[in-house]
C-alpha cells in the first residue's frame, strides 16, 4: 500500500518532534550547583590553553571569558542545544549563564563540546551583563575562531567585540554554530 507524501510528512515532523523533545525534556540531568559550574569552567579554560596555547592571548586581553564546560546538542530534523557555564574575570566567577538553541533543519546525531567567548572590551561586557538575554547575532559582534584562525591571534590583530572558541568536541552531529544561540543569565544554587 503506498505511503502519501503527506502521511510522510506527518511521520517526519511526528519524529522531529519527538527527537527535540527527547533532547530538550526538563529534568534529564539535575541543574548543576554553582561550585560546580565554576570548577567545571576553570577546569574547560585549562583544557583550552593546554590545547590551544594561542587561546592564551585571547584571555590575557580579554575583559571577562564565559565558559561553558559542556554544550550538549542532540536532533533529528528539529535539534537543540544546552548548556550553563560561568563568567570568569581574573579566574574567578562573576556571574553563570546557560546557553540553548532549538533548529530545525537536515541534522541527525549527538554531541558535546565546550565554547570560550573572549569578551575584549567593556561595552560587549556590559551588553551581556544588562541583556535579558542575549541572542547571539544581535549586539556586539562574534567572531568564531577554529583552531587554524586560533593560531594567528596576536594582541595587535584582536579587534573584535567577543571570539567564540570551540573545543573538547565528542559525539557525531555536523556543525558547532552558536549563531542563534541565546544566552541568559542564570543563578544555580550553592
Amino acid at each position: 500500500m503506498p505511503v502519501s507524501s503527506r502521511t510522510r510528512r506527518g511521520l517526519v515532523v511526528s519524529l522531529a518532534g519527538l527527537a527535540g523533545a527527547l533532547a530538550l525534556r526538563p529534568g534529564v540531568a539535575e541543574a548543576a550547583s554553582a561550585s560546580t559550574i565554576t570548577q567545571d569552567s576553570l577546569t574547560a579554560l585549562q583544557r583550552l590553553y593546554a590545547d590551544e596555547p594561542h587561546a592564551r592571548t585571547l584571555g590575557a586581553k580579554a575583559k571577562a571569558i564565559l565558559v561553558f564546560p559542556q554544550i550538549v546538542k542532540a536532533g533529528f530534523i528539529l535539534g537543540g542545544q544546552t548548556g550553563d557555564g560561568a563568567l570568569l574575570v581574573n579566574g574567578s566567577p562573576i556571574g553563570y549563564y546557560n546557553i540553548s538553541a532549538v533548529s530545525f533543519g537536515l541534522q541527525i546525531g549527538a554531541q558535546a563540546f565546550s565554547y570560550a567567548l573572549f569578551f575584549m572590551n567593556d561595552a560587549a561586557l556590559a551588553y551581556l551583563k544588562s541583556s535579558q538575554g542575549w541572542a547571539i547575532g544581535s549586539g556586539p559582534s562574534v567572531v568564531v575562531l577554529d583552531k587554524g584562525a586560533a593560531a594567528s591571534v596576536t594582541s595587535t590583530t584582536l579587534t573584535q567585540d567577543v571570539y567564540a572558541v570551540p573545543f573538547s568536541q565528542q559525539g557525531l552531529m555536523a556543525g558547532l554554530s552558536i549563531e542563534g544561540s541565546k544566552i541568559t543569565h542564570i543563578y544555580p544554587g550553592s
